[in-house]
């Protein structure tokens, strides 16, 4: 099997909705809504704590974007999805919603693990 066919192209991130564009329309009448996520933390990397904070595209489609524009904003939510690029021409890359969990508490890992 190829590393195309597998389709291991998956992540996932703890985050804030930041900033969130209006709910648009493709011209398949699929809705989407665009976003930025704010990611914070403290991770440790070869035994040395490191903070980490980031910013990035999001977009949804479908039932995910009817979520995504009723999601508080600043609120923490575990995202789930894939990266792609902008678009076909774009090193930039997007990271595609697929699914949105609500945090209640977050939790620091035991075992270094998330």
């Amino acid at each position: 099997m190829s590393l195309n066919e597998r389709g291991d192209n998956q992540f996932q991130c703890v985050a804030t909705l930041s900033a969130r564009e209006a709910l648009r329309y493709t011209p398949a009448g699929i809705p989407i809504v665009a976003a930025t996520l704010q990611h914070e933390s403290v991770l440790e990397e070869a035994g040395i704590s490191r903070q980490v904070a980031f910013e990035m595209q999001a977009i949804a489609a479908g039932q995910i974007a009817a979520l995504l524009e009723r999601i508080d904003m600043g609120m923490p939510y575990r995202f789930w999805g894939f990266m792609a690029r902008k678009n076909r021409n774009s090193r930039a890359l997007v990271f595609h919603l697929t699914d949105i969990e609500t945090i209640s508490q977050i939790q620091e890992p035991t075992n270094g693990i998330r």
